[in-house]
């Protein structure tokens, strides 16, 4: 007799690295400065110390503990990429100014220094040579071969596709900014109570909660226009077939247009 062979195990389910940033960024935090999270008026706050000292603490480590699971990231998986850097450092800001105790108008502008400064960042980069929305775009070209991948970076140094990345820069720099003022109003009308309450701390986490789909949504708005805005630079410059999509076709475009070939016309590349 023959021996039943073996049934594979089945692969374990992963969970998407999504659900950890929700859970570390925004579940987490979000329980800890809750005041009630084990019934009875029993929160994080309670075990550590209770009253000021506790609800301090508690406030604290929930700003930290994304911190933490940020830089585990970048150390876990070696990520060093400009656009992990510039998470990370966000993270890293986020985290000291936990430690700037303050309420009403100041804890406003503080929930949203990290939108700000981004803001600030990506508008004064639109005046130099390397707009910063342009470390988006270079995640793009990670995945082709060198020779493809020097040919888009050089693509996208044209005179005109680099104004459309300026363009697209102060875009984004205008839809931080514009997604930094809301969520400074809501944390102003919401978050009412003084530092170190039970309230204070549960104010924060109902407009944790509040704003982070509508901030999601505001970024990935932001990320589309300003995209959008390259990508009609790089049909203007390349032809209407050409995309930032597709890094092997637009790189084979600008060797073209460097070899003295015309870009294609948009009547033709629709026919």
């Amino acid at each position: 007799m023959t021996a039943p062979t073996p049934t594979p195990a089945k692969p374990r389910a992963r969970i998407p690295k999504t659900v950890w940033d929700l859970i570390f960024t925004l579940a987490i935090p979000i329980a800890i400065l809750s005041p009630n999270l084990l019934g009875e008026g029993i929160g994080v706050a309670s075990l550590l110390g209770g009253g000021q000292t506790g609800n301090v603490r508690a406030y604290v480590l929930s700003a930290l503990i994304p911190v933490a699971y940020v830089v585990w990231d970048l150390l876990k998986n070696r990520t060093l990429s400009p656009v992990a850097v510039i998470g990370g450092v966000g993270a890293m800001l986020s985290g000291a100014l936990a430690f700037w105790f303050v309420d009403g108008f100041w804890y406003a502008i503080k929930d949203s220094a990290r939108l700000y400064l981004t803001a600030l960042l990506f508008g004064l980069s639109a005046l130099t040579a390397v707009p910063l929305f342009r470390v988006f775009l270079d995640a793009t070209t990670i995945g082709e071969s060198d020779a493809d991948r020097q040919a888009t970076n050089a693509a996208l140094r044209d005179p005109v596709v680099h104004r459309g990345l300026v363009g697209a820069t102060l875009l984004f720099a205008v839809m931080e900014l514009v997604q930094g003022v809301i969520n400074s109003y809501v944390n102003y009308e919401r978050v009412v109570a003084k530092f170190g309450t039970d309230d204070f701390n549960a104010q924060v986490a109902q407009v944790n909660a509040i704003m982070r789909v509508p901030g999601m949504v505001i970024s990935l708005i932001g990320v589309w226009l300003a995209i959008s805005l390259v990508q009609r630079a790089v049909k203007v410059r390349y032809g209407a077939d050409a995309s930032l999509f597709e890094p092997a076709k637009l790189a084979e475009r600008h060797r073209a247009l460097q070899a003295g070939a015309a870009p294609v016309p948009s009547g033709e590349a629709q026919a």
